[in-house]
């Protein structure tokens, strides 16, 4: 049955992030392409970082979004309420996986509830815009209101789908749900990648359609298109070649020329292999108003529990504050119009997205 499918390939998707090289080395983010400049003279204290932010209505203690992974199995429901706690005691956005497996079998509802255990935080559902042509509009909606969401996130993965031998073939007509969807979630609808990047041309249509928030998720973490590889390994069939796992828009390229070509406009996210709190001030500093991550706060609760995932967000938390200190930074808007130092490939990658 396709229920069962899709809750077998989630709980093949953890396993396989768990315990495989999923984050191909040669695979980068660019970010260590972005300088920031030091300040001598910061004439501030550490305790006046400001890192609080709203989105979605909601005030965040800091601009951070544990990102989407997994739901649909009783695995998935144990690292759902376990991170989804840890971003209500630190006051930051949580995101669910997507709720494919939920829109199959409404009795799987139950492995994305966590409202009980985050019941102030920064909710944010999940579905791909290929399921939700399935769905329709109205039991979308209903997705997302089922388990108390504040917004809804709609990913786009056409190169996840085509390495799945099982995977969509046909986007054609994306931007005409993206425009329903709109209408109809209004400012609560997220449109996000999974790893491969958006581009300044593709944001520019998403805003125009009425979308406010945007995650670039660019190329440099997890490699959907190399989880994929390894869970058919041996199987054959119509998938992408192995070259692809490095196929993508670069994180900080997605996020610099998506900010410059659509200045103010629209909520930015920036998501896709950023590791530590420098690399978040990075992010935040090219222009995102939110940084997400996933892997590593799969693997601290892996391998260490909720204990592990709280000393890596506080570990977080410290060293985006060190990192504005020594920028004379007060809060990421500072932050944001500081000088820094774009070099190497990555400005090449800036040179051919501009419009």
């Amino acid at each position: 049955m396709a229920e069962e499918t899709t809750a077998r390939r989630k709980d093949d998707h953890l396993e396989l992030c768990a315990t495989q090289e999923v984050e191909p080395p040669t695979n980068k983010t660019l970010l260590e392409a972005v300088h920031l400049v030091h300040c001598a003279m910061p004439e501030m204290a550490l305790e006046e970082a400001d890192l609080s932010c709203q989105w979605f209505g909601k005030r965040l203690k800091a601009p951070l979004l544990i990102a989407g992974m997994t739901g649909g199995t009783e695995r998935a429901l144990a690292v759902n309420r376990a991170l989804a706690r840890a971003a209500q005691e630190h006051g930051i956005a949580f995101g669910l996986g997507s709720q494919r497996a939920m829109g199959e079998r409404e009795d799987l509802a139950s492995t994305f509830a966590v409202r009980d255990v985050a019941p102030t935080a920064l909710l944010i559902g999940n579905i791909g815009l290929r399921q939700a042509a399935g769905l329709g509009i109205d039991r979308v909606r209903r997705l997302a209101d089922a388990i108390g969401a504040d917004a809804l996130a709609l990913h786009l993965n056409p190169a996840q789908e085509l390495a799945q031998p099982e995977g969509d073939r046909d986007f054609r007509g994306g931007y005409k749900l993206v425009e329903m969807l709109a209408e109809a979630f209004g400012e609560r609808l997220l449109v996000k990648e999974t790893g491969c990047g958006i581009s300044p041309k593709v944001a520019k249509r998403l805003v125009s359609l009425g979308i406010e928030s945007i995650d670039v998720s660019g190329l440099g973490g997890t490699s959907w298109i190399r989880v994929e590889q390894l869970r058919h390994t041996g199987e054959g069939g119509e998938g992408l070649e192995p070259e692809f796992a490095g196929w993508g828009i670069p994180t900080a390229a997605a996020i610099a020329s998506v900010r410059e070509a659509l200045g103010p406009m629209a909520h930015l996210v920036a998501s896709g292999g950023i590791r530590s709190g420098l690399e978040v001030a990075k992010a935040l500093a090219l222009g995102a108003d939110i940084v997400g991550m996933a892997l590593p706060f799969f693997k601290a609760l892996n391998t260490g529990g909720e204990a592990a995932v709280a000393a890596l967000l506080q570990r977080l938390l410290h060293t985006l504050k060190q990192t504005m200190l020594l920028c004379g930074a007060r809060n990421v808007g500072e932050l944001r119009r500081k000088p820094k130092v774009v070099g190497g490939e990555l400005r090449t990658w800036l040179e051919h997205l501009k419009e």
